[in-house]
């Protein structure tokens, strides 16, 4: 796993411009059962992938938190939501409650999330390669393939199956 991180950025940017070129003939040709598809392929890889022997997602992106995020997490921490604001979050520029930093504050040296059961949205959800009407968010996926080993093989697996 350690030996694919170090090669992902490159790979992912020598596939930029064919998953560009993919994706934009998805959006204009979308299969019927691509959400079907997708969630196969997200199922199938997931059971050869272990996060915890990556992590990536954690130690080099953070998610955005929503304020049903920011109330769930402050709770479990017995800490009113402008006191987990204040110690753990900032707002970015697009107005968005981000960490304060990466790696995650709650990523463990074991790759563990010490909050895993009240992680938020954005993280119970990525690399959301199984989400309904995927096509949609093909930046977002062309952005994850350069951070996620699984989101870069699944859609390495989906042009090999999605003839466009």
């Amino acid at each position: 796993m350690e030996e694919f991180l170090k090669q992902l950025p490159k790979l992912a940017k020598d596939k930029h411009k064919e998953n560009k070129t993919f994706f934009t003939k998805l959006k204009k040709k979308t299969p019927k059962n691509l959400d079907y598809i997708m969630q196969d392929l997200h199922a199938e890889e997931f059971e050869r992938t272990d996060c915890l022997t990556c992590a990536n997602c954690c130690k080099t992106t953070g998610p955005l938190f929503t304020d049903k995020d920011v109330d769930r997490i402050a709770k479990h921490f017995k800490q009113k939501p402008q006191q987990f604001i204040a110690n753990y979050l900032r707002v970015d520029e697009e107005n968005d409650y981000v960490l304060q930093s990466v790696p995650c504050t709650f990523l463990g040296a074991d790759n563990y999330c010490s909050i895993y059961d009240v992680r938020p949205k954005a993280c119970r959800e990525f690399p959301h390669t199984d989400r309904k009407k995927f096509q949609q968010i093909s930046n977002l996926t062309i952005k994850n393939v350069a951070i996620c080993p699984a989101a870069f093989n699944i859609v390495e697996e989906m042009k090999r199956r999605i003839k466009l």
